[in-house]
Order: structure tokens, then sequence, then C-alpha cells
């Protein structure tokens, strides 16, 4: 099968209109002013600055939340039930793995366990509602 187009395409030739000298140059093309401006729009749009994220008004969501009355023991119960649940799946990871990654998630199941056991102390330390 023939190819017309030549692969990569042939920039140096004298009838391209305008002539292109460096192919990588975002001001050596077409209207290289209205392309640099409508590029740094599309950055601007899908990749907002630091100041543009801060000044947006946070919306609360409802799709995962906490019942406002639920007691303070209920809270820590739930903690330590979740903690041990996602220590309990990080050890079954482990024993798939070898090398860095198995030491990398080692030591998440530690901090795990660590958070675990203070959650632990603050559920000992709450008095129990009736």
């Amino acid at each position: 099968m023939f190819k017309v187009t030549p692969n990569p395409p042939d920039t140096d030739s004298p009838d391209t209109d305008p002539p292109v000298t460096d192919p990588v140059s975002p001001y050596e093309t077409l209207d290289s002013k209205k392309l640099h401006a409508a590029a740094e729009r599309a950055l601007n749009f899908h990749f907002p600055s630091n100041a543009d994220i801060k000044a947006t008004q946070r919306t609360r969501s409802t799709l995962f939340s906490v019942d406002p009355t639920a007691t303070t023991e209920t809270l820590a119960v739930f903690l330590v039930e979740t903690l041990a649940s996602v220590d309990v799946m990080i050890h079954q990871l482990v024993d798939h793995l070898e090398g860095e990654s198995r030491y990398a998630l080692l030591g998440i199941s530690n901090s795990i366990m660590v958070a675990e056991i203070t959650a632990n102390r603050v559920l000992d330390k709450v008095e129990p509602s009736v």
C-alpha cells in the first residue's frame, strides 16, 4: 500500500504557506499568537490556579455524610471497625506482593494499626450511652 503523506510529514518544503522553519516552535506557524492565546485559555480552563480554587465556594455534599445525631461512642466504634477492615484488606494484598511494594504496604498497615489502637483507647475513655 502506498502512503501519500511522508512519515513524518516534510515541513521543510518551500511550497508550504507560510514556510515552516522550526516544527517545534509555537510561534512559527499560521497565526501563532492566536494559537498561543487559545492554548493559554484552554490550560486556564482545565487547570485553574490555586487562587481560583480557593475562591470557589465549597458546596456541601450529602452523598456521604455522618448522622449528626450519632453519639461519640457510635462514631468511635465505627472508626475502630473500619480501621480493622482496612488492615485486613492490606494484609491480604501484602501476601501477593514482593519487594518494595510489600514493604510499603506493611508500613501503611503499621500506621493503620497505630490508629486503631488509638481509636480503641478513645473508645475506652468514652462513657457508654444507654
